[in-house]
């Protein structure tokens, strides 16, 4: 079974990053519990308060799946409507 690495580039609305750092920050805890999670960590740029980053490791694509389907997830997204002005995801392996 290959680990699957993620990378989620989020871009927050300038007057929306308190709110959507509070959202991310609560999905931390309850992902880190979820089965097939073996790294999920929040970054934000120094330099840019608006941009945020996960970075995560999962045991295996469909774990990482079963996450994206959860429902502290779509409580983000609804918490979080119109407050993010990007957002990119990469779906990675490890090589090295």
């Amino acid at each position: 079974m290959t680990q699957l690495t993620i990378t989620a580039n989020i871009h927050a609305q300038a007057d929306q990053v308190a709110l959507l750092r509070a959202e991310l920050l609560k999905l931390v805890p309850v992902t880190r519990a979820e089965a097939g999670c073996l790294r999920y960590d929040l970054h934000q740029d120094n330099d840019n308060p608006a941009h945020f980053t996960f970075v995560e490791r999962w045991e295996s694509r469909e774990l990482w799946q079963t996450h994206m389907n959860a429902p502290h997830l779509a409580a983000y997204m609804a918490a979080t409507e119109g407050a993010v002005t990007e957002f990119t995801l990469s779906e990675m392996t490890l090589i090295a």
